[in-house]
């Protein structure tokens, strides 16, 4: 019966070690989406001054 038990105990513990992966894949999935909000955002603020900056070096030289 040990042998039977410590099969079920094993196999329990890859199961929850099957979930935190992922749970783990979705947290970084979660963050990524985050970055790239910020990213868009903070393009979508500062790109006229961007390209602006530009728009004058490309003038000066």
């Amino acid at each position: 019966m040990s042998k039977l038990r410590n099969w079920a105990v094993s196999k329990v513990a890859a199961w929850q070690a099957r979930d935190e992966e992922g749970q783990g894949l979705a947290e970084y999935g979660l963050i990524l989406a985050l970055i790239a909000i910020v990213c868009i955002g903070a393009l979508t603020l500062l790109g006229g001054n961007i390209a602006n900056a530009l728009n004058n070096v490309a003038g000066s030289i």
